[in-house]
């Protein structure tokens, strides 16, 4: 493969890329805070980590399918947004908001009715469930704040406006920072709340972003000239094509996440031990990620503006640089994941058992995210970007479902296998699925215009 020569694709790769990479950081950073902070209560410590653990899978739930959402709008908006078609952006946007807000409002008011009910689903634990359904019944609130948070934000970054991730990342540092502090340990003359404080800080938090937002895309920014009336419309024949090339990115990204939540349900089976150190683990291994969530938004804002303009060949040119890059970075990380984790796990007041499982949990994931450096950037970036999400579809489905699923339930649960191989069952898909995408870029069947004359 020969590198592009061309500087202003870098140019856009770096002015991309780097803020949501860094709002990916500062995201995953307020969660890891939340963790911490969570793993310092004094009392039962293991119990609230779990409790928080297990309540946050069915936020990750959602949050899966807020991303599908905005990454089937990503994949139309970044082909228009080559033809500079500013009409059908406007549409699209008005779609994903609509579904958005709706669904976000019904997820909000069954968590907050049946707090424990949803609990059992992820826990048959009658103290991870008490205590995770007080956290849920708080944080289900945030839900309504980061779809809208998150719509906006998609729209922007498909049309090349990235100041506001800069914003909201510095603001929910801060302001995620304080109240965790203060409501958690009761300081600053705030009542300590423990759990409940950190589902209330993560509240405000999302509350705080939502308002950045909104002043920034009504008030400051001029690119996408968008007025609140046009929130509401719609046009049946965009309708028809989000329906066609958007819905499998929805369907892909919620069942991915359901995936994750049965995973969280079958490791609710096991102890309190298991489910602490699973969540410290997928919380460090996050932030080992976080760049290449940037590259990934990055990847699909170019190449759909190259698929866009019919720019084939430069799309071709395109993919196979950033697949280069996005190997060398994966390998880098990953080496640094294997050696900070011990002063990462250090940080959490836990039982040394806990701790060494979760080094381990670590160094096992450190492997496999090789794999998915490559996979998952090539997926959410060069494929989606280039209208090829029906193929992610398909392999995220056969993987989740018919591999990691079934592996990790006989593992678990049937066969009493060790813990760390429970892990890596968890994450077995990642060990092969850099394949599949590495031969499918070698074709040209990956390419698809999904835009409108």
């Amino acid at each position: 493969m020969i590198m592009v020569k061309d500087k202003n694709f870098y140019k856009m790769l770096i002015f991309i890329g780097l803020p949501v990479a860094f709002q990916s950081l500062i995201s995953l950073g307020v969660v890891f805070l939340d963790n911490i902070m969570v793993g310092r209560i004094p009392v039962n410590t293991e119990l609230a980590i779990a409790s928080v653990a297990q309540a946050n899978a069915i936020t990750t739930l959602f949050a899966f399918f807020i991303k599908g959402l905005s990454g089937g709008a990503s994949l139309m908006i970044s082909q228009y947004w080559g033809k500079k078609d500013i009409d059908r952006i406007k549409t699209i946007f008005s779609i994903i908001f609509t579904i958005g807000a709706s669904v976000s409002v019904i997820v909000c008011a069954a968590a907050f009715l049946f707090p424990e009910g949803v609990m059992k689903i992820v826990t048959n634990s009658p103290d991870v469930i008490s205590e995770g359904a007080k956290y849920l019944k708080i944080v289900c609130f945030s839900y309504i704040f980061y779809t809208l948070s998150e719509t906006f934000i998609s729209m922007l970054r498909c049309v090349e406006i990235v100041q506001i991730t800069l914003y909201i990342s510095i603001s929910s540092l801060f302001v995620n920072l304080f109240f965790n502090y203060a409501l958690i340990f009761g300081k600053f003359g705030f009542p300590e709340l423990g759990i409940t404080g950190a589902a209330v800080a993560t509240v405000i938090t999302r509350v705080t972003e939502f308002s950045v937002v909104m002043i920034f895309t009504f008030k400051i920014q001029k690119r996408i000239a968008i007025k609140i009336r046009e929130l509401f419309r719609h046009d049946m024949l965009i309708w028809a094509d989000y329906a066609k090339y958007g819905l499998p990115i929805i369907i892909g990204d919620m069942q991915w996440g359901l995936v994750g939540m049965l995973r969280a349900v079958i490791i609710g089976r096991l102890d309190e031990q298991m489910m602490s150190a699973n969540n410290i683990a997928e919380i460090i291994m996050s932030l080992a990620g976080i760049f290449t969530i940037g590259l990934g938004s990055a990847a699909c804002v170019i190449i759909g503006k190259t698929v866009g303009a019919k720019e084939y060949d430069k799309t071709r040119q395109y993919s196979n640089t950033l697949q280069i890059l996005f190997a060398l970075f994966g390998g880098v990380m990953c080496l640094a994941l294997f050696f900070a984790r011990i002063p990462l796990v250090s940080l959490y007041n836990i039982a040394e058992e806990t701790k060494k499982l979760a080094m381990t949990f670590i160094a096992i994931g450190s492997f496999t995210l090789l794999g998915t450096f490559y996979h998952a950037t090539c997926f959410t970036g060069i494929n989606r970007g280039a209208g090829d999400s029906r193929f992610v579809f398909k392999v995220d489905m056969i993987c989740g479902w018919f591999i990691v699923l079934p592996l990790t339930y006989l593992n678990a649960l049937v066969f009493n296998s060790p813990l760390p191989v429970v892990f890596l069952c968890t994450r077995i898909d990642q060990c092969f699925k850099w394949l599949i995408a590495f031969i499918r870029l070698r074709g040209t069947k990956w390419i698809q215009n999904v835009t409108r004359e």
